[in-house]
């Protein structure tokens, strides 16, 4: 990188203080010989840019060999090419509003900048391959290229691209548009028919690299004819339908038009593997133009909030507007006049391959006239419009070669060139390029102050594929860039890297991406397919449920167990007291203290933990423990001696036979207590009671935490009659009518059952449903065969649903480019909370890709827009089934009670259905489309299982009173 310092309003060093460094102090680029090139110091005198010569011999002070007022005059003329750092950051500030006003659908047709929407979606990962043709039309100015391109893939050594070049002709450049393109359709043409082509369908990419209008990666609407252009019948029309209606007409070859592309992100498509992610493309050739990925949820015209979008920026047209005003100079002025389209691509003519060197040539004209240059004399072809071309301003730069090429260009024009005249038309070429440069930069670090600011990196990393004849033939410019880009974006970090085939290649990448893209589409959604249930499947899962729940109260073989729980009421908002709870339902133990008056409810409550060994020692330690952390708290609260009502929540699985009677059936989250399973809990309970002397506790009720969620919420709403559980696990309990319970004597009055819906499906009710992914979640579980709606529903669960689609997905090659890596290998290490982390709205891509990153999982942003739709298709079928549960539900206390509409409220718990963010949403839809004539409400439960036990207590203390009365 060139060391030159830039204006000092942006290096932040008065002028009157820089210090000349030598070519070692300034880390500056040196030329054969060791020689630095002379516009490293065109900052040095700082005014106009000119090398400061002082003490050299026919100088004057200022450092030219001229009289002084010929010294004044070129100073006067090359002052107007200074551009100040406050300009430089006024371009990057007033481009970068330029820019944010486009995107989001503000800006006025007369906008500074035009941000285009390509639909390239995604950039290369190396793995593309297969042949391609590109036909490029515009990239470098009057002629037309035609290249086959073959991909080799991961691993594969380089094809070189094989090319023609075809000049176009200037009666085509300007005349139908048809004939343009039935050239273009003639060149392809003859270029394939000197390959062995045959008759195979080929797919091609075109790189048409003027203003367009895109609507679709292969559709493209001409907005505006740049570079000496002007076909006319193409404005407005889609470029891609023009070149395949003159591919047809032509009827030589089965060419498919893929994608339609222009130079910048072909330039940005073609940077090669390996060098990171490059997602900036920038080209100075006969014009300038950059392109960029941005998210796509900041691209108002696409209304998409996933993933990026590459964008084209056309900033050629900014200024157009008047905000350069102050920047131009008279030879600007005299350029925009004679060119093809007088006011537009204001900014394009400081920059691009086609202007500079006519800047250059009216610059030198201006000097000759006032008799600085030349001997005051001029020649016609000096006078004549594009008589220096921008080659021959490299040229004549050249710090070896330069003075010889100046005198021969020079007098190739007619003109006599003396001594002191080789320098000093350097110098104009130096003042004319290094504006250029500046200007491309300031437009640059607007492009990367977006990068950085929408993806909130505090330093972006970035790669830039530069690509054009302006960098190729001029390697100072790409320095002045680099420095002037540095300065103005100190918080980016940028790399940039040369185009590769002049973007050639990069058109057929974005073709190659395209078709990858496209086949794996088809992949992920045929993979996923299983997960997407239609309202038949949704409501024969609704019948089936409502089948077993039948079969079950009536005690027949069934996959839902039905269990009465011998709450038969819920709350009226009458009750009140003082009442007791416990909790235990894993390692940690409460005690609650429930205080039910008038004004609600309040809840005082203690953690307690139940040590490992305690948890899998005897039967008669784990209940002692629990007693010893009752009278612990009691002593603390102040109730020793009392003797108040207690619910216990046991949320393990039990079978009820009273509502202070509960067999425990089996152990599980990690308890292995002996001598409990089939035993009564609450007689274990009452017996470590009894070994603790001055003890007097009146246990009421046993509940599980679904009850109790019911209950909790039925405080608040006496309509709540249906609790519902989707955390870890999964379960509901509703109010049936009693008569319908054969397990329970009596016909009137009501029952709260626990569904224990978990094992629905058990008995292969499910097995459509089932997919090979849940068939090896089931395998590796502890409960083979067993819990199969859980399975298919809960946090415990779904995680592993989704890494074992990753891995399938990583093997078809879709994810991860193929590569299997050891942590998604490891079970249970893709979390349910990340589905809910992956899902949430509020998270940009990137976070989602840190979150994966975090796993040790390398992706691009295609990758993390695919994990996410494989975390929504597996919550979203979660959701629906467990909608398809409740409305089997809803409608069974709607029928039991021959209502045409019922309107009921569910109490709801459990972390997956709390924090995921779209689950509850996806559950009540579902149930409306399934249960239309059910009006539900879902109430989120707070602390149920412990408040929740102390209101079943509490409604049968008061059903109790009610019946001594």
């Amino acid at each position: 990188m060139l060391g030159f310092s830039i204006f000092p309003e942006v290096s932040g060093m008065p002028h009157t203080e820089r210090e000349e460094l030598t070519p070692k102090e300034n880390n500056q680029l040196l030329l054969p010989g060791g020689h630095p090139p002379m516009w490293n110091h065109m900052d040095s005198i700082g005014p106009i840019g000119l090398p400061h010569r002082e003490g050299v011999p026919g100088c004057s002070q200022e450092g030219l060999p001229y009289p002084s007022n010929s010294s004044e005059l070129v100073l006067e003329c090359l002052q107007q090419f200074k551009v100040t750092g406050t300009q430089l950051q006024q371009i990057q500030a007033r481009l970068l509003g330029s820019m944010e006003q486009a995107l989001g659908g503000q800006a006025s047709p007369a906008s500074a900048v035009r941000m285009l929407p390509t639909y390239v979606g995604s950039i290369p990962h190396g793995t593309e391959q297969g042949d391609f043709v590109v036909l490029e039309l515009g990239a470098t100015g009057a002629s037309l290229r035609v290249l086959w391109v073959t991909l080799m893939g991961t691993g594969g050594h380089r094809m070189e691209p094989r090319s023609q070049e075809f000049v176009i002709p200037p009666e085509v450049m300007l005349g139908p548009g048809q004939q343009l393109f039935d050239f273009a359709a003639h060149c392809l043409s003859e270029f394939l028919d000197a390959l062995p082509v045959g008759k195979q369908g080929l797919q091609l990419g075109f790189s048409f690299s003027f203003p367009c209008h895109q609507t679709g990666l292969d559709r493209s609407t001409l907005i505006s004819w740049t570079k000496g252009f002007r076909c006319s019948g193409v404005e407005g029309h889609d470029v891609v339908q023009l070149l395949r209606d003159a591919i047809k007409r032509h009827g030589a070859y089965n060419i498919d038009v893929v994608a339609v592309v222009n130079d910048t992100v072909g330039t940005m498509m073609g940077c090669e593997p390996g060098v990171g992610p490059c997602e900036v493309g920038l080209v100075v050739d006969t014009g300038t133009n950059a392109c960029y990925m941005e998210e796509a949820r900041h691209v108002a015209v696409l209304d998409e909030d996933r993933g990026r979008v590459c964008v084209s920026v056309e900033w050629g047209s900014f200024g157009d507007d008047g905000v350069l005003g102050p920047m131009l100079t008279t030879f600007d002025h005299a350029l925009d006049r004679e060119s093809l389209n007088p006011g537009a691509q204001r900014f394009e003519k400081m920059i691009g391959g086609l202007y500079l060197g006519e800047l250059v040539r009216l610059v030198l004209a201006h000097l000759a006239q006032q008799g600085v240059l030349f001997g005051g004399c001029t020649s016609p072809a000096l006078l004549s419009r594009g008589s220096i071309l921008l080659e021959h301003v490299a040229e004549m730069e050249d710090p070896w070669a330069g003075a010889a090429r100046v005198h021969a260009l020079l007098q190739d024009l007619g003109l006599n060139v003396g001594a002191s005249d080789v320098e000093l038309v350097q110098y104009v070429c130096a003042a004319v390029f290094t504006r250029a440069a500046r200007l491309c930069a300031a437009a640059l670090a607007a492009v990367l102050s977006r990068l950085q600011h929408s993806r909130e990196q505090q330093i972006l990393q970035i790669a830039v594929a530069t690509g054009g004849r302006v960098f190729e033939q001029h390697p100072s410019f790409l320095s002045i860039l680099q420095e002037t880009v540095m300065l103005l974006t100190p918080e980016c970090d940028v790399s940039f890297i040369p185009s590769v085939d002049g973007g050639g290649r990069g058109v057929a990448m974005v073709t190659a991406v395209a078709a990858r893209l496209a086949a794996h589409r088809h992949l992920l959604e045929e993979t996923l397919a299983p997960f997407q249930l239609n309202r038949e499947q949704l409501a024969a899962v609704q019948a089936q449920m409502r089948e077993a729940m039948v079969k079950g109260l009536r005690g027949e073989a069934s996959s839902l167990r039905m269990l009465p729980t011998y709450v038969r009421a819920t709350p009226d908002g009458s009750e009140r007291g003082d009442f007791l709870a416990l909790d235990l339902g894993g390692t940690n133990f409460r005690v609650l203290l429930v205080r039910v008056t008038a004004e609600g409810v309040k809840i005082t409550n203690q953690i307690y933990s139940i040590p490992e060994n305690v948890a899998q020692g005897s039967g008669q330690q784990l209940f002692d423990h629990i007693v010893d952390c009752i009278v612990d708290f009691q002593q603390k609260q102040g109730l020793s001696g009392q003797s108040l009502p207690l619910g216990f929540t046991f949320s393990f699985p039990c079978r009820q036979l009273g509502l202070d009677q509960g067999i425990l059936l089996n152990w599980t989250k990690g308890f292995s207590a002996s001598d409990c399973e089939g035993q009564d809990i609450v007689c274990l309970l009452r017996e470590a009671i009894g070994r603790r002397q001055a003890v007097e506790l009146n246990v009421v009720a046993i509940v599980n935490d679904t009850v109790g969620t019911m209950m909790s919420c039925g405080y608040e709403d006496p309509r709540c009659e249906v609790g519902l559980i989707v955390g870890t696990g999964t379960n509901a309990c509703y109010m049936e009518e009693l008569r319908n319970v054969a397990a329970v004597a009596g016909d009137s009055g009501h029952m709260c059952i626990n569904m224990e819906w978990g094992a629905f499906g058990d008995d292969g009710s499910l097995g459509l449903l089932r997919t090979c992914f849940d068939a090896s979640v089931d395998q590796a579980s502890i409960n083979p065969g067993k819990q199969s709606f859980e399975k298919m529903i809960s946090g415990m669960y779904l995680g592993e649903i989704v890494r074992h689609i990753l891995l399938h997905l990583t093997s078809l090659g879709v994810l991860f480019r193929g590569q299997q890596t050891q942590r998604l290998q490891t079970r249970d290490i893709f979390k349910t909370k990340f589905l809910s982390e992956i899902e949430s709205d509020s998270l940009a891509l990137r976070q989602v890709r840190a979150i994966l990153e975090d796993l040790g999982l390398p992706l691009t942003s295609d990758d993390a827009l695919m994990v996410l739709e494989v975390c929504q298709a597996v919550s979203q079928r979660a959701a629906q089934l467990c909608g398809a549960g409740v409305a089997a539900v809803v409608e069974k206390i709607r029928e039991n009670r021959g209502l045409e509409e019922l309107t009921v409220s569910i109490g709801v718990d459990g972390t997956l259905y709390k924090l995921h963010p779209h689950f509850s949403s996806l559950v009540a839809a579902t149930v409306r489309e399934l249960a239309p004539r059910c009006v539900v409400t879902f109430l989120q439960s707070e602390d149920g299982s412990g408040k929740g036990a102390a209101l079943v207590t509490a409604v049968a203390c008061r059903l109790a009173q009610m019946a001594r009365v």
